[in-house]
């Protein structure tokens, strides 16, 4: 099958651009389906920015053991119903082998 250039339209900033046939045949012994969606500078733009929306903000809750009574720090929002250790007791359990709750 012979490839000729193609123009397409970008996804993001609307310009066009050329789909090369070297390109098309690439995709093609590739096996992909899809053609481009967008020129080469919003691909490498979209592709440097960072993945989701940034790091993830870690949430502290100041919280009380559910075992021995004292006042602690989490590493996440705790769940209603859902007993919270401090880390001495969350280590204990997690020694003495009680799993699940």
């Amino acid at each position: 099958m012979e490839f000729q250039d193609r123009i397409l339209r970008c996804a993001d900033c609307s310009a066009e651009f050329v789909w090369t046939a070297g390109e098309q045949q690439f995709f093609a012994e590739k096996n992909f389906k899809n053609e481009p969606k967008r020129c080469k500078a919003c691909k490498t733009k979209r592709a440097s920015r960072p993945a989701g929306n940034g790091p993830r903000e870690r949430v502290e809750t100041v919280t009380t053991c559910s075992a021995c009574g004292k006042e602690t720090t989490v590493p996440f929002k705790p769940t209603q119903g859902r007993p919270v250790f401090c880390k001495e007791c969350f280590q204990s359990r997690k020694f003495a082998g009680a799993g699940g709750v």
